[in-house]
């Protein structure tokens, strides 16, 4: 339950009328949570006299608006989004776990459905030798499931292995990442909204993401891969390989006209 100091409460009513679900109404001139809610935090959020709390959560995380701080110009946000770009050359470099920190609690403030908060976030940089080695072990299993399924998947699957065993040193499927990124949710659009903010703080860091469609499908198929993440059944929403870049681009790159609708 949403909990509510009422020394504090000066019962002006903007928890109750901002809640989502209604659970808080103002009784004799102060606010009560009626209901177990969803636990948004809009309540503590816009509280004036910080009034309200969420005992289950850690309420020292909670951080005061400061407009200097928490707003970005639209202009250098969009320039952020322009600029971006897939990364397929890494540095040999690890991510420091401050930076690593920094890009999973922004995967953690992700907005999810109905506020569930259920993504599990992976992080696998000091195991990652281990990990490849036991993924390539699975890939002819995987190549086998994917020829018997006339799968179009297994033409770029053959490819990558034939490469690996020709010279494992020339990574073509992980591309020398120091460190791969798994989420998992039973939701797909919880774990991809959590993979854009991670992505997005991630070159904050100074750092760059590959999202891998074709490592998310290994591992899916693969359950000795989901039971060395300790990911249980839940099913991945997204794999990136993440790391340092070992290039460095000068501009944007152009895109297609895009395609809107004005009504």
């Amino acid at each position: 339950m949403v909990m509510i100091d009422a020394a504090l409460c000066v019962g002006c009513g903007a928890c109750a009328e901002d809640c989502p679900g209604h659970a808080i109404y103002i009784k004799e001139g102060k606010a009560e949570a009626v209901r177990p809610c969803i636990q948004c935090g809009h309540c503590t959020a816009i509280c004036p006299v910080k009034a309200v709390s969420i005992p289950e959560y850690d309420m020292e995380e909670v951080e005061e608006y400061d407009p200097k701080t928490f707003r970005i110009a639209p202009e250098n946000f969009l320039h952020a989004v322009k600029f971006r770009r897939s990364i397929r050359n890494f540095k040999a470099q690890p991510l420091e776990r401050e930076a690593l920190e920094h890009i999973l609690a922004a995967g953690r403030y992700t907005a999810t459905a109905k506020n569930a908060q259920a993504c599990t976030f992976v992080v696998v940089q000091e195991r990652l030798e281990e990990f490849k080695s036991l993924f390539w072990e699975e890939v002819p299993g995987l190549l086998e499931k994917l020829k018997a399924q006339e799968s179009p998947y297994f033409s770029p699957f053959r490819y990558f292995y034939q490469q690996w065993k020709r010279n494992p040193a020339n990574d073509t499927f992980f591309f020398n990442t120091p460190c791969l990124l798994v989420i998992a949710a039973e939701n797909p659009l919880d774990g991809g909204l959590a993979a854009a903010n991670m992505e997005n703080q991630a070159v904050a860091e100074g750092a760059g993401v590959l999202y891998s469609g074709y490592l998310m499908r290994s591992i899916s198929a693969s359950p000795r891969l989901l039971e060395w993440l300790g990911i249980g059944d839940k099913p991945i929403a997204c794999c990136m390989l993440a790391g340092y870049p070992a290039v460095s681009y000068r501009r944007t790159a152009p895109r297609k006209k895009a395609d809107i609708i004005w009504k």
